[in-house]
Parts: structure tokens; sequence; C-alpha cells
């Protein structure tokens, strides 16, 4: 585990786990939406491929997503390893719940120094109906990926439960090899 994707539905856990593994591997962790998010207004980084490519190029790197189309491809070429948190609605909803509740109310600021807002609420991109709605097509692409020829070389690790990734990450060392997990697809 080198060059490491954490995959799964908006608000499953992935940043968290990617600095948990990162840290416990020394691997260098990139927050996606850190890259492409840049500035205020949730302005995107209109360079995102230029961003991604020396970061893709090293010989050791976590990031947590599954890419935005601009890198996916670039990403998923690139890897040698996808951690998948695979994890039903009914635990990923809750967790987005939360996290946007407390991001509203603290006005904790997020990507290029943006705020989720009570208004951003109604809108379809806000993170807890992005999570729902996008739920079994994200859920999809990643099978469908784990699964293509052209990603053959990569381990992936599915998780369908947060206690199996807890289980995992608690077996991981920097020798260790991938036990506890479901291979996919």
């Amino acid at each position: 585990m080198e060059r490491i994707m954490v995959v799964g539905v908006t608000g499953a856990g992935k940043s968290t786990l990617a600095r948990a593994v990162g840290a416990r591997l020394n691997v260098p962790y990139h927050e996606m939406d850190a890259l492409y998010f840049t500035g205020p207004d949730w302005a995107v980084n209109d360079k995102l491929t230029e961003t991604v490519s020396p970061l893709a190029a090293e010989p050791r790197w976590i990031i947590d997503s599954i890419g935005y189309p601009e890198v996916r491809d670039l990403l998923w070429e690139r890897a040698d390893t996808v951690l998948w948190l695979d994890y039903a609605k009914r635990v990923v909803l809750p967790r987005v719940l939360r996290r946007s509740l407390r991001r509203s109310l603290t006005r904790e600021p997020v990507f290029g120094g943006n705020t989720e807002t009570w208004a951003g609420w109604l809108s379809r991109e806000h993170p807890v109906w992005w999570a729902w709605s996008q739920h079994a097509g994200r859920h999809r692409e990643i099978a469908h990926r784990t699964s293509d020829p052209r990603f053959a070389p990569l381990q992936t690790l599915r998780f369908p439960r947060p206690a199996a990734t807890a289980a995992w990450l608690a077996t991981l060392t920097p020798s260790a090899a991938a036990p506890g997990a479901d291979t996919a697809p």
C-alpha cells in the first residue's frame, strides 16, 4: 500500500480514514476537496489536473476521493490500493447530517475558507442531499471501477460496515497486509 485511494459516498468517513491510514503508514495525505475548492464562494481549481498530476506521480500518497472527473482515471491508473467504505445510507446519512449541522452552527471553515450555510441546505449540492441522491450511483461506479480490467492490478479492500473498517485499521502497521476486509467486487 503505497498509493491509496479511500472511496465511498459523501459522509462515509473517507477523510478520517485517509488521515489515520496516512499517519500509520507515514504516507502523505491529500484532501481532494481542498485541492478542488480553492477560494471563496466555492471557487474551483481550474488547473486541477496540473495540481493533482505531480501528486499522483509521487511514489507514496493517500487521497480521500474517487477523484473528480478531470483526474479520476489518472488517480485510478496510478493507485495500487482502494479502500472502499461501502456503507449503507442508514450509516452515512446520520454522519453527514451531524457534520453539516455542526459546520452550519459553528461556521467552521472548510475548503478554500468556505462555510456551510443554512441557505446552502436548499441546494441539491449540499452534502446531505448529495449523500442521499448519489449513494446508489456512487456504489455502482465504484463497483464498476474495481472490476474494470484497466484497474485489475489494484488491491481493493471493501468495508461494508464501520466495525470492519475499525477492526482492519487496528491491525494496520507499516508492514501489515490487509486482513479483515472483503475484497471487491
